[in-house]
């Protein structure tokens, strides 16, 4: 539990961008951007006062399902668990903040230049890398500077918790004899075939249910939307494209890419003039010319005794190695090309590119095929965007908007503030759907800026209020939860009775399945709640079977514990208990913390 409370007050941006901000201010210079995470939109919730906007509730649930965490299909669970999260998240910051909790400039720093993520092959701190993961995770400087800052007060409040909290020698060596203890019992489930007769379902118990359930079957404020999206993707993969245009992006990108090179290298000064070394140059291009080898001309002609009896051979360079003279001539080449003389500090040279370290032409079609179309209808794109705008606040729906522009006029299902699929749940796009110009006067909404590459615009076409759906309407689900709990509290019942009669020594003729010597920590195929029911049960007699019961959902396990081993001492498990038993005091302070400070709260949830 410590270690989860310790993960949800630290975001999976922050874990891997942690420090982002300072470096940022020094790369970028005065941030303009807008943060990303401001108090703008609509309230979620407020604690003690300060608010948690629904765009910040957005940006962590699309930042989830984006980096994979959550399939979309969860999305409105996940959305629930967020706000929780946030709120907890909250609560504790502002208990830190009060405690004089703080995080020094000088402390980010050292963070930032020396995470891993930020480092290049050499280990020194990279910009480009930086500026990159920093842009992947959807922050801007400014506002992932405001949450590295409240995550490192909840870890410092965690941490200061944890170090605090401790346990006696003997409550650890109790806990290791708990943890390598073994047991063997038998277990039988019970299904709805041990049952007589299935329970009968009246509507009097379907209005009792429906009664005390009631906010599960709460349906919140919809609408059902048309819409239209821009996208420069689809542009792009309508556009036509060159093959030649094709292949001059593939010669263009030869000019940065690493390449393996080989040079001929004749020094001057003390042995010979600069005009000798260039005349001795020429000669080599002469032979060179004639299809003499130029690696046979290296061993022949090079001073660079290091690389000359290896054809002249530098292996792969990048930029940055070399003189600037140097690497202009060597990222001119293509494949196969040599040079003209060049002239660098240490004497004059014939450089050949042997090979250019990139994949093959046709594995890199496709993406420079999209890297063209992508360039190719930019000015169109922006010249689209730019009529979206004008024409979708002058008209009166989409229709003609969607005309005009060529676009797929789009129709949702019923959508809430906190339920909608595909491109209607990303950031912002309920809240404009759900703003007073778009909801209640009927405008369109402005044109919202997906990414850099897509924009949407909506349209309310119809709207109903939140509402408590009526029994009728969910009946279906209400029988099923009806008759679950019906069978579930049957099972309970003759699970009881059967429990007596083996207690009274009745074998009941029963298919028992067997556990062997099962320990705490072991794999099993058996469910949790049955291996802990199983170990609660008290230790039985020599001969003797200690019967019990587990609840495992809709499951009810009969049980018989046969024997209890202690096991033998095991210093690695002595280890692991002590670092549990500090973790679970550890575990309770935090608990009770949040406890105490949610009790103390005003929250508020719209």
């Amino acid at each position: 539990m410590l270690q989860s409370i310790r993960d949800r007050s630290t975001s999976w941006g922050a874990k891997i961008l942690v420090g982002a901000v300072v470096a940022a201010m020094a790369l970028f210079g005065v941030e303009s951007l807008v943060g990303l995470l401001n108090s703008d939109g609509e309230d979620v919730a407020k604690v003690n006062g300060e608010s948690i906007t629904r765009q910040q509730l957005e940006l962590q649930v699309q930042r989830a399902i984006r980096s994979g965490q959550v399939p979309p299909e969860q999305e409105r669970q996940l959305r629930a668990e967020t706000l929780d999260n946030l709120i907890t998240n909250r609560l504790l910051t502002q208990y830190a903040e009060e405690g004089g909790l703080h995080l020094s400039e000088a402390q980010i720093d050292q963070l930032i230049v020396t995470l891993p993520e930020f480092q290049d092959a050499n280990g020194r701190f990279d910009s480009e890398l930086f500026k990159n993961r920093l842009a992947s995770a959807g922050f801007t400087p400014i506002s992932f500077r405001a949450q590295l800052r409240e995550d490192m007060k909840r870890r410092q409040l965690q941490q200061g918790l944890a170090v605090s909290e401790f346990s006696l020698p003997s409550e650890q060596e109790r806990l290791a004899e708990l943890q390598r203890q073994t047991r063997t019992f038998r277990h039988y489930a019970l299904t709805p075939d041990d049952l007589e007769a299935m329970p009968e379902v009246s509507d009097a118990d379907l209005q009792t249910y429906y009664d005390a359930h009631a906010d599960a079957y709460q349906r919140p404020e919809q609408v059902k939307l048309s819409y239209v999206v821009l996208d420069k993707q689809a542009m792009a993969d309508a556009a036509e494209v060159s093959e030649d245009a094709v292949r001059q992006a593939w010669q263009a990108e030869a000019a940065d890419v690493d390449r393996r090179v080989s040079h001929i290298m004749v020094s001057f000064g003390d042995q010979r003039t600069r005009e000798q070394a260039r005349a001795r140059l020429e000669e080599v291009k002469a032979k060179l010319a004639q299809g003499e080898s130029f690696a046979d001309l290296a061993a022949e002609y090079s001073d660079d005794t290091s690389t000359s009896d290896e054809g002249g051979d530098l292996g792969v360079i990048s930029r940055g190695f070399f003189g600037q003279a140097f690497e202009d001539a060597a990222f001119a080449l293509d494949k196969g090309q040599v040079s003209d003389i060049v002239e660098t500090d240490n004497g004059l040279h014939l450089i050949k590119v042997t090979e250019l370290d990139r994949p093959p032409f046709e594995q890199e079609r496709d993406r420079l095929r999209q890297q063209v179309a992508m360039k190719q209808v930019e000015d169109a794109f922006n010249d689209r965007a730019q009529k979206l705008i004008d024409e979708s606040f002058a008209a009166e729906d989409l229709t003609s908007v969607a005309d005009d522009l060529g676009l797929e006029l789009q129709q949702s299902d019923w959508v809430s503030r906190d339920a909608a699929d595909g491109v209607l749940s990303e950031p912002g796009v309920m809240r404009q759907a759900f703003s007073a110009d778009v909801l209640e006067e009927g405008f369109n909404s402005e044109v919202i800026e997906l990414d850099d590459d897509r924009r949407l615009v909506l349209h309310v076409i119809d709207h109903r209020d939140a509402t408590t759906l009526p029994l009728d309407e969910v009946r279906d689900r209400v029988v099923a939860a009806v008759k679950a709990d019906k069978t579930r509290e049957a099972l309970e019942a003759r699970a009881d009775d059967m429990l007596a009669s083996l207690r009274n020594g009745d074998t009941l003729g029963l298919d028992w399945q067997r556990a062997e010597a099962l320990s705490r920590q072991a794999d099993s195929d058996l469910a949790q709640p049955v291996i802990q029911a199983a170990f609660r049960l008290p230790h039985p007699s020599d001969g003797e079977t200690v019967y019990g019961r587990a609840v495992d959902g809709q499951r009810v396990v009969l049980l018989g514990l046969e024997s209890v081993t202690q096991g033998e001492p095991n210093e690695q498990i002595e280890s692991f208990v002590a670092r549990m038993a500090n973790q679970l005091r550890a575990q309770a302070a935090v608990t009770g913390l949040l406890d105490q400070l949610r009790d103390d709260a005003k929250i508020e949830r719209p």
